[in-house]
């Protein structure tokens, strides 16, 4: 069973449109949907989350219907936001005891061995985590129901680079178990690129692709070459290009460069940045 089926969803905000999004995560896999800030990563899950009402498409999270059957599926579901949204009085405790209310799933000791497991402190209010702390935390309540599926947004951002790949080495546990998945929004693309299985590309409310991680790194490369050994490149197959004083830099299809090219291999970081400047 797939985890995220979305077809045609559509959602317009006065001069932004999120606009005719297809795509699916299958079950016990990792999406990481990429973009710039404001392509619509977060219009997109608050879609699939029914926060905002769609204007048209359909949405389905573990074969039920998101609007339907949202009180169904919410104990299978974790979600963490870029911002925790706790109340700055509590600690990690109190939270806890709120959180056993909320999902009839809770369990209360995964959840205190979360803490330990992450450092935090469980009498300490919430106001005077740091961010990366209340980040840790989010993910803790997220996983201390048993989830089926986690939904991510920007869940690494704003962190130092040790705590963001702390919290990759836990999403990479949790989905050890081939039952469970990850969407995981992101515009740091180092970090989607490391657990990723499938890659979304959101340009200014466009989905321009939706495919497995490892065929994208596959199928593009990136060569060097002069401006004369451009002119004879398939221009129908070229990504993007950088210009310098010493030749040019391409991003381009593999099986359309010239047999006399090196080739070179490309991260998926500059799959995005090439696309989205072509683009612009």
């Amino acid at each position: 069973m797939n985890a995220i089926e979305i077809h045609h969803l559509s959602k317009s905000y006065g001069d932004f449109k999120l606009d005719n999004i297809s795509l699916v995560l299958p079950g016990g896999c990792i999406l990481g949907l990429i973009g710039e800030n404001g392509a619509g990563k977060t219009t997109t899950i608050k879609l699939i989350l029914d926060m905002i009402r769609r204007d048209s498409g359909t949405v389905t999270i573990l074969g039920k219907d998101n609007q339907m059957d949202i009180c169904q599926i919410k104990d299978s579901i974790g979600v963490v936001f870029d911002e925790a949204g706790f109340p700055e009085e509590l600690n990690a405790r109190q939270i806890g005891n709120v959180m056993k209310y909320t999902y009839s799933q809770w369990d209360e000791d995964a959840f205190f061995n979360f803490l330990e497991k992450l450092s935090i402190p469980d009498k300490k209010s919430f106001q005077k985590f740091s961010k990366g702390m209340k980040m840790k935390l989010a993910i803790a309540v997220a996983l201390s129901h048993d989830p089926t599926l986690l939904i991510l947004d920007e869940p690494t951002s704003g962190l130092d680079p040790v705590v963001r790949d702390e919290i990759i080495d836990i999403f990479n546990e949790f989905t050890r178990d081939e039952n469970h998945s990850i969407l995981i929004s992101s515009h740091i693309v180092s970090d989607l690129e490391k657990i990723c299985d499938y890659i979304a590309f959101l340009h200014k409310g466009k989905l321009l692709l939706c495919e497995e991680k490892d065929r994208l790194l596959e199928q593009y490369g990136m060569v060097y070459c002069s401006k004369e050994q451009f002119e004879e490149l398939d221009f129908s197959s070229i990504i993007g290009k950088k210009i310098s004083p010493y030749g040019m830099e391409v991003v381009m299809e593999k099986s359309r460069i010239l047999s006399d090219m090196k080739i070179h291999p490309v991260t998926i970081e500059e799959l995005f940045i090439n696309m989205a400047k072509e683009i612009k």
